[in-house]
C-alpha cells in the first residue's frame, strides 16, 4: 500500500511563513505525498519548489467559511491554477445548503467545476461538524450532481473533524462517482487506516511526517 499517495501534506494556518512552506515542500518530495496542500498566497512559491517533483499543489478556495459569493470562488479558482495549483479544495455556502437553498450550493460548485474543467481536480468541502446526516447526504449528492472529482469533511478550522461514521457515510452516498477526502484531525497511522477502511481515497494532514514514520512498523504499510 503506497501509503504517502493518499497525502494531502497540509500547512493552512494564518501565520505560515515562507520557511515553513519550503520545508512543507521539502518533506512531500521526501516521502512522496500526492501533494502539498497550501493556501492560495503559497500555490505559485510552492510550484516552484515542487518543480523537480510529481507532488502536486492543492490550495483552498473560499476558505474556510464558504461565505464568498460563485463569482469569487471562480476567480480565486481561475487565478490558483494559474499561479499552478492542480487541486482546488472549495467549501460550500453552508448556510445556503442548511436553508434547502440547493439550486445556489449547485452552481456555486459548478461555477469553481466549470473554472477547472481540465485543469484542476475538484474537492468540495462540506463541514461536516456543521450539518445533520441529511444535509451531509444531500451536500455529496449536489456535488456529485455539480461535477466535483472528490467529497471532503472538513477545513479543519470548524468545530470539528474528520469522523469515521462521516467518511462512510460520504462513501455510501457518492459511491464510486467521487474521491472521498477525510481532513481534520486525522493525526496518525491508526487514525489515517480508520479512515481508508472507511472510504476515504485520500487524507488531509498535517500530520503526514509523524503517520509515515509510525506506519514504518506496520504490515500494512
Amino acid at each position: 500500500m503506497n501509503l504517502a499517495g493518499y497525502i494531502d501534506h497540509t500547512l493552512l494556518r494564518a501565520d505560515a511563513t515562507k520557511s515553513e512552506i519550503k520545508k512543507l515542500t521539502d518533506e512531500a518530495k521526501q516521502y512522496g505525498f500526492k501533494s502539498v496542500c497550501v493556501n492560495p498566497t503559497w500555490v505559485s512559491y510552492a510550484k516552484q519548489q515542487l518543480a523537480d517533483s510529481d507532488v502536486k499543489v492543492c490550495t483552498v478556495i473560499g476558505f474556510p467559511l464558504g461565505a464568498t459569493t460563485s463569482e469569487v470562488k471562480a476567480f480565486e479558482t481561475k487565478n490558483a491554477i494559474e499561479n499552478g495549483a492542480s487541486e482546488v479544495d472549495m467549501v460550500i455556502n453552508i448556510g445556503a445548503l442548511k436553508d434547502h437553498d440547493d439550486e445556489l450550493v449547485l452552481n456555486d460548485i459548478k461555477a469553481v467545476v466549470a473554472q477547472a474543467a481540465g485543469q484542476a481536480l475538484v474537492k468540495v468541502i462540506i463541514e461536516t461538524s456543521l450539518l445533520t446526516e441529511e444535509e451531509k447526504v444531500r451536500a455529496c449528492e449536489l456535488a456529485v450532481k455539480a461535477g466535483a472529482d472528490f467529497v471532503k469533511t472538513s477545513t479543519g478550522f470548524s468545530t470539528g473533524g474528520a469522523t469515521v461514521e462521516d467518511v462512510a457515510l460520504m462513501r455510501k452516498t457518492v459511491g464510486d462517482q467521487a474521491g472521498v477526502k477525510a481532513s481534520g484531525g486525522v493525526r496518525s497511522y491508526n487514525d489515517m487506516m480508520k479512515m481508508i477502511e472507511a472510504g476515504a481515497t485520500r487524507i488531509g494532514t498535517s500530520s503526514g511526517v509523524k503517520i509515515m514514520e509510525g506506519g514504518k512498523g506496520s504490515s500494512s504499510y
